[in-house]
């Protein structure tokens, strides 16, 4: 059994519709490239797409003179197409590397304000301090929850400010994150980066102030 032969794609009929104005270096109208078209393997009612295909890409250039609109390339004109392109992607390029040196520039300015995090470091090294005070402290409150209700009162509001204080600067550092988010998205990675180096991870977040038993509950089951 005879396999179906595999028609051209567009890439194949834009080869073969080229090499017929680079063999003959003419001038030619839609309708004789539509009977040239079939010599190549391009089926006629085809060829109009693809030529117009490569007019899209300045691949071939047409010209109306008189009623008649003629078609032409030459091997030049495909060499011209691609030092244009090569001149658009070198200026991309550079507008990119400019782009890039912009960002670094963002990055290490955003590095300089970076005063908050060593106030947070502070911050919670101090509370690390009240939270081991308060363990201690917790584990006698029950023996001096009946001798001095105001002082473990007094207490746990000095700990419930210690919490807060902390919280304000973890929605602070959170705040400021989203407002560099907002202002420079093209430096996320950068970004990402320096929050890591300054301790903020995905672990990070607010605290919980641990439940304590109340003075007033204790006095009334006794």
């Amino acid at each position: 059994m005879t396999s179906k032969k595999r028609g051209l794609s567009l890439e194949d009929k834009r080869e073969k519709m080229l090499q017929i104005f680079y063999d003959s270096q003419d001038f030619f109208l839609l309708k004789e490239l539509e009977k040239l078209g079939p010599k190549k393997g391009v089926i006629s009612q085809s060829v109009k797409d693809v030529i117009q295909s490569l007019v899209d890409d300045d691949l071939v250039l047409k010209d109306k003179i008189g009623s008649s609109i003629y078609f032409w390339s030459l091997p030049s004109t495909a060499g011209n197409q691609l030092r244009n392109v090569r001149g658009k992607l070198e200026s991309e390029l550079q507008s990119s590397k400019k782009r890039f040196a912009e960002l670094v520039e963002q990055c290490n300015a955003l590095k300089k304000g970076r005063e908050e995090s060593d106030e947070r470091e502070e911050a919670l090294n101090e509370l690390k301090c009240i939270e081991s005070k308060y363990n201690e402290l917790k584990d006698e409150m029950v023996q001096y929850a009946d001798n001095d209700p105001a002082a473990v009162e007094a207490m746990r509001k000095a700990i419930e400010v210690a919490y807060s204080a902390a919280n304000r600067w973890t929605d602070n550092i959170f705040t400021l994150r989203q407002w560099c988010s907002n202002n420079f998205p093209q430096a996320k990675e950068q970004l990402e980066n320096m929050y890591t180096e300054a301790g903020v991870t995905d672990d990070f977040d607010y605290l919980e102030l641990p439940a304590m038993a109340s003075v007033g509950t204790t006095d009334e089951q006794m």
